[in-house]
């Protein structure tokens, strides 16, 4: 995707891709006629934006990838402290996460376009936890390769506590954030 869309192609492009996360979270192996038919349009039409079903999940990858970036940058997070910072940004990436979570599961091999947005995530990140060390609220020594890596997989498993199925209020994005900073700053060990 080049060049510039038109407004009327955009809009089918963004209905494939909605319709294909919702699809194919639901069936992984969802045939591109299902995909087309959930986005209310044809087999042709998906076709002509998106050749095969490989292109269309690396569609997928970059869509989802560019809406972290700009849940990142939507958050301001040079505009805060670092807790506050660290707060927005985690209950804004859970948004997103929620929203694509087949496509952020699914280990789709990255083209250069999905790398780079996702080099673009990890620095921010580690910008982000560096200004957290700065300002104190993590150790002087932490490893912060090790401490983005573990703020990731508390960013996955918020999503995926068990029986937050039956309890929507415990899938609430800021609650959820504050849970997971929280453990990330603190641990499960015993308060002074």
């Amino acid at each position: 995707m080049g060049r510039a869309l038109r407004a009327d192609a955009e809009r089918s492009v963004r209905a494939i891709l909605e319709a294909a996360e919702r699809v194919l979270a639901q069936d992984a192996g969802a045939s591109m006629e299902q995909i087309a038919e959930a986005a209310g349009l044809t087999r042709i039409t998906v076709h002509r934006r998106f050749a095969n079903r490989q292109a269309l999940l690396e569609a997928l990858a970059v869509s989802a990838k560019q809406q972290l970036v700009d849940a990142i940058e939507e958050a301001r997070p040079d505009a805060a402290p670092a807790l506050v910072a660290l707060y927005r940004v985690t209950a804004n990436v859970l948004r997103v996460k929620d929203t694509w979570r087949f496509t952020l599961s699914h280990s789709t091999p990255h083209t250069a376009a999905a790398a780079a947005l996702w080099e673009e995530i990890d620095t921010r990140t580690v910008e982000l936890l560096n200004r957290a060390q700065r300002e104190g609220l993590l150790a002087p020594d932490a490893d912060l390769d090790w401490t983005r890596q573990v703020y990731y997989a508390l960013l996955s498993e918020a999503l995926d506590r068990p029986g937050a199925d039956q309890n929507p209020a415990a899938q609430d994005p800021d609650a959820l954030a504050a849970l997971v900073i929280d453990t990330l700053l603190h641990g499960a060990g015993p308060r002074d």
